[in-house]
């Protein structure tokens, strides 16, 4: 990179770091970015004839940053010009910031090589390889990821790849994803997605990696068993409708602390969700059509086992530094 600025240089002497630096000083450490850049690197184009693309490494962390941020493609170029802690984490200087086509253009490079599911693998098989994910036992559940319904575009229709859907009392409109969380650490380990009518018992089969002996999950997955051809020991919750008819008496209370132990494991699958959609900033689905939307879905949960861990890892970092 070329010589720093002034306004790089007078944000760097502060002597009080900001969240956004702290969360990207964590990140920092915690991505396996030498294995991701191997991933993307046979996919992503040398220098030629024409203008010369910008580093790999920069275009990833930028990358990285939309999905940490919720940020678009225009919204992320003005924040690399706006915010030197942006430029800093990704290397950049402010007379070299790729504008938004050139981030658009890298996304759909990731999209169009389906590598945002061999970016999860390489963060899971970093995270294995740490001891941190065990899966010895699944969770899974699913949440809807909203839609625009609204009509008032240029085609005059909604996305015709989400449906609507009733839960509760309430319609909901857009996607499903649905996940498979080890029961030990709480890190995903399977995403699928579907269209917001699919009933979550449907992804069941593809939501397990295999070699679990338990699987939790809620009472929408009643019947799982049928569709899993092997030995596995399900923890199901029983409905709510079906408890308040038991009388009460030893049994039923037997059967709460029952109920209350599953959901105790069961906590653990909402972590994930929580973080892509509060951390992260999924309140709606980005794009249109169902293979972006995963593609992003995907890279999300990735990130949130490594947010999830972040301190454990760091940790580890620390301690073979300290050997070395």
């Amino acid at each position: 990179m070329s010589q720093i600025s002034f306004a790089d240089a007078e944000q760097a002497g502060k002597r009080k770091k900001t969240r956004r630096e702290v969360f990207l000083g964590e990140m920092e450490l915690v991505v396996p970015w030498k294995a991701l850049l191997k991933v993307i690197e046979p996919h992503y184009p040398v220098a030629g004839r024409g203008r010369r693309p910008y580093p790999l490494q920069a275009m990833l962390r930028v990358h990285l940053m939309q999905n940490w941020f919720a940020l678009s493609d225009p919204a992320m170029e003005e924040a690399l010009y706006e915010i030197a802690s942006l430029r800093t984490f990704a290397g950049l200087g402010l007379e070299a910031i790729p504008d938004e086509t050139t981030i658009l253009n890298f996304r759909h490079l990731l999209e169009a090589s389906d590598l945002a599911e061999d970016i999860f693998k390489q963060v899971n098989a970093h995270l294995t390889k740490k001891g941190l994910l065990l899966k010895r036992g699944s969770i899974v559940d699913a949440t809807i990821i909203a839609a625009p319904s609204s009509t008032k575009n240029s085609t005059g229709e909604r996305d015709p790849e989400m449906h609507q859907t009733k839960k509760g009392n309430q319609w909901h409109f857009g996607m499903k994803a649905h996940i498979g969380v080890d029961a030990d650490s709480g890190l995903v380990h399977t995403v699928t997605t579907t269209a917001a009518n699919e009933a979550d018992v449907e992804q069941v089969t593809d939501l397990l990696h295999g070699k679990e002996d338990e699987v939790w999950a809620d009472s929408g997955y009643r019947g799982a068993q049928s569709r899993v051809k092997r030995s596995v020991q399900w923890h199901i919750a029983g409905r709510p409708s079906d408890m308040a008819k038991m009388p009460e008496g030893r049994a039923k209370a037997q059967a709460r602390k029952q109920e209350y132990r599953k959901a105790s494991i069961r906590a653990k699958v909402e972590h994930p969700f929580r973080v892509i959609k509060r951390q992260f900033g999924l309140a709606k689905v980005r794009f249109k059509g169902l293979a972006k939307n995963t593609a992003h879905v995907i890279t999300l949960f990735a990130l949130s086992n490594l947010w999830m861990v972040r301190r454990k890892l760091i940790a580890m970092g620390q301690v073979r530094s300290q050997a070395a």
